[in-house]
């Protein structure tokens, strides 16, 4: 949906947007986060996966992918690899900078994945870096 802000002044609503959790807006580029999906998804050792922007204070938000793996991985050594498979099918800005590997991705009773309680679930989203 648009985002808006009631504007005092003007007695008037200012449109600031759209808040949508599937585009990603990082460094003055707007990241399609299934487009990412997409390309993780690929990898064979992926079973599940779910893109989302971080906030980042320098870019607006940092690409991070939830991934769910077929056999268990080690969180810390599964980064570089998940980022070396996507060298050649994403641009440099696309591919995620971090990476959380969780037993589950939550959805709601539809089946679909809500990526904006998804980001506030994780460990992560309190996190400095």
């Amino acid at each position: 949906g648009c985002v808006r802000r009631f504007e005092p002044s003007l007695t008037a609503y200012q449109i600031c947007g759209r808040a949508s959790s599937d585009i990603i807006k990082s460094g003055g580029y707007k990241i399609s986060a299934l487009e990412i999906e997409r390309e993780i998804l690929a990898n064979e050792n992926v079973a599940e996966v779910a893109v989302v922007g971080k906030p980042d204070e320098t870019w607006g938000e940092r690409v991070l992918a939830v991934v769910r793996w077929k056999d268990a991985k080690d969180p810390d050594s599964a980064l570089k690899p998940l980022q070396a498979s996507l060298k050649d099918k994403l641009a440099s800005y696309k591919i995620p900078r971090e990476l959380v590997t969780v037993e589950d991705i939550p959805k709601n009773a539809m089946g679909k994945v809500n990526k904006k309680t998804l980001l506030q679930a994780l460990p992560v989203a309190d996190e400095e870096r």
